[in-house]
């Protein structure tokens, strides 16, 4: 009898560690594909159409091979996933417990004697995969995928400085000028106009010309305007930052401006800590012997905090999406994304203001204030919901 007893329990044992198995398959399952599709969405729709607006005009009204589109749409896509990447999980959490809660689920499991905790185990797993994903993308591959697209965007100057002239839009990429063209035909400019900027970024002559094409003269690597039928125009002398109060001033019927390329690169290889991955970050840092401008450090500092911080974004949205999505109880896709849209809002508010003061020496510490606040909110949600 005792021997009977004993195998019946051992088959009921394993009947039950075979449910718990399937039950963490279905959970982690339901997460993790609602996260795969609600990054490739919220990249493609939210994120790409933001990011990608103000490139687009360059590379499409250009004519470009295909290639090089889907080579700078690979440039964005690691930083468009800084975002994504806690965002779609979020959704993903607040729709897939939702769900649960709404078809009694979870209290079927509850009444098992399972914990939320224990019922979360494969949620947190996904969660630990995609804290080191986003950590590698954070401070490896977003960074070097910036750098690489401002070299893509010089190289393409100098192999088509054409391709940088966008009609009817104001071209500013040139250091000292500021460059508008009505129209483009072919390879002219129609209705030109240039104003030219000293360091103080005031205007110190305006030009005008029916047309313009580009020449590259590789002796002293100049970009040269070739501007038809120009005109100078004076600047007022009572007012001189008052371009309503412009005067005619010479004509020609064939001059140049020249645009130093050295300055466009200079521009380009600035040192821009948001362009430099982690590690050389820290190198920088830790070669500096007080010789580096404080705001550039401080700047550096923020940078490297923001990165880390936003790495556990998901492990953030995890802990108060999970009570929130319970509490939800609605099967209704648009209650998951409305709260979703809210929370990521809201953190990434934070995260925006830190970052307008990342020349500051608190800075620092003001990008880990999200993931303090939520966390905290998250774990006494979490608490009191285990407790029910």
């Amino acid at each position: 009898m005792l021997g009977l007893a004993g195998g019946r329990l051992r088959r009921v044992s394993r009947g039950l560690i075979a449910g718990i198995h399937i039950i963490d398959r279905y959970i982690g399952r339901q997460v993790w594909w609602a996260t795969v599709i609600g990054v490739g969405v919220l990249s493609l729709v939210l994120v790409f159409g933001n990011l990608f607006k103000e490139v687009f005009e360059l590379l499409v009204d250009k004519n470009l091979p295909l290639g090089a589109v889907l080579k700078f749409m690979a440039y964005i896509l690691p930083f468009s996933l800084i975002f994504t990447i806690p965002w779609g999980f979020l959704t993903a959490v607040l729709l897939v417990f939702g769900r649960l809660s709404a078809d009694n689920e979870l209290v079927s499991l509850r009444m098992a004697g399972m914990s939320m905790t224990r019922i979360c185990r494969p949620v947190f797993l996904i969660v630990a995969a995609l804290v080191m994903l986003s950590l590698w993308i954070n401070t490896t591959i977003a960074p070097r995928a910036q750098a690489e697209m401002k070299a893509a965007m010089y190289n393409m100057v100098v192999d088509d400085p054409m391709a940088l002239f966008v009609p009817d839009r104001v071209i500013d990429s040139f250091p000292g000028f500021a460059i508008y063209a009505e129209e483009r035909v072919g390879d002219e400019l129609l209705s030109v106009e240039i104003i030219e900027l000293n360091a103080s970024k005031h205007p110190i002559k305006y030009l005008r010309a029916n047309k313009a094409r580009i020449d590259y003269d590789s002796e002293s690597d100049q970009l040269l305007l070739v501007l038809e039928d120009a005109m100078i125009v004076r600047k007022s002398a009572d007012n001189p930052r008052d371009l309503d109060r412009v005067e005619p001033g010479l004509s020609f019927g064939l001059t140049y401006v020249p645009m130093d390329l050295g300055a466009l690169r200079a521009k380009s290889e600035k040192v821009r800590p948001s362009t430099m991955d982690t590690a050389e970050l820290r190198q920088r840092l830790a070669a500096d012997h007080g010789e580096m401008d404080g705001g550039l450090r401080n700047t550096m500092n923020t940078e490297i905090n923001k990165r880390y911080s936003f790495s556990l974004a998901c492990f953030t949205f995890a802990l108060i999406g999970i009570p929130l999505g319970v509490t939800a109880q609605r099967r209704e896709t648009s209650v998951g994304f409305a709260f979703s849209l809210i929370i990521a809002v809201i953190y990434f508010l934070f995260i925006i203001i830190a970052d307008t003061m990342r020349d500051s020496s608190h800075a620092r510490y003001l990008m880990w204030l999200p993931n303090v606040v939520f966390i905290g909110i998250g774990l006494w949600m979490f608490r009191r919901m285990n407790k029910k």
